[in-house]
């Protein structure tokens, strides 16, 4: 993976950021999809000035982005975009969003970006990862060289985990369900942290596993490369790899992974 894929990568992210930051608790339109999630004027202007970045650089490199869908999405190289990831976060005005961007090579996730321009105002939170290079925080003025690198805890009981929890709505309506609340219990602390956050969390060794439900490949392909060159793992509920058609997270320190196999949706 060169270094030339990652900092176009990080320009473009700092490109949509710039374009969120102007708009953040301002004026502007609001539509919604046909599952009824919002889509604003900022999400689509973010992806635009994401794409414009990226396929002038890497011209023949395939795009999916969550506003603008695929393009070449069959090449060798797949950029994987979720502008606003959180846009009902943003929408409401609060800080609980980011600017997700990934690369995939021949169905593997090798690089990966996750911005959160608002958060920890006024610097925002920046954290990228490549395949054996590690993971990084930063902010957004942060020079590449002054990034921390990070890893996660290491904790190994679940009577001393925290896990966090995002979308849930399938597990809910699973057997499993019950798996969680017999889990809940045994562990040190419950949180809902949510989006990007539970996942820098993760990375960053404050909290040691994360579960979802309701996830797509643009949401989490970059926290997955991040979680993942931060010592963690990142599988779907059921143990399998990410893939494009992921649907649901188990994400762990590595250490408590096995612990969460009850909430597996076989």
């Amino acid at each position: 993976m060169s270094t030339h894929q990652l900092a176009v990568a990080l320009e473009a992210a700092r490109a949509a950021a710039d374009i969120i930051r102007k708009a953040y608790r301002g004026n502007f339109s609001v539509d919604y999809k046909a599952d009824a999630s919002p889509v604003t004027e900022v999400d689509v202007a973010a992806e635009h000035a994401i794409k414009a970045v990226l396929q002038a650089r890497f011209p023949g490199y395939g795009f999916f982005g969550e506003e603008t869908g695929k393009d070449h999405a069959d090449a060798e190289y797949l950029w994987l975009v979720d502008p606003i990831d959180g846009t009902k976060s943003f929408v409401r005005g609060y800080p609980m969003f980011s600017v997700q961007i990934a690369l995939m090579h021949r169905g593997e996730l090798e690089l990966g970006v996750s911005c959160a321009p608002c958060w920890n105002e006024p610097a925002g939170e920046l954290l990228w990862a490549q395949r054996g290079q590690g993971a990084w925080r930063g902010d957004l003025n942060t020079p590449l060289e002054a990034f921390e690198r990070l890893q996660v805890s290491t904790v190994d009981r679940i009577e001393k985990a925290t896990l966090s929890t995002g979308n849930l709505a399938t597990l809910a309506r699973a057997p499993q369900w019950a798996a969680l609340g017999a889990l809940i219990p045994q562990l040190h602390r419950i949180r809902g942290y949510g989006d990007f956050l539970h996942y820098h969390l993760l990375a960053a060794g404050r909290i040691d596993a994360v579960v979802e439900s309701d996830v797509n490949i643009l949401d989490i392909a970059a926290l997955a490369v991040i979680v993942r060159e931060a010592g963690g793992i990142l599988t779907d509920l059921n143990g399998g790899p990410v893939g494009l058609d992921i649907r649901t997270v188990r994400a762990t320190n590595g250490r408590l992974h096995d612990a969460l196999e009850s909430l597996s949706l076989r």
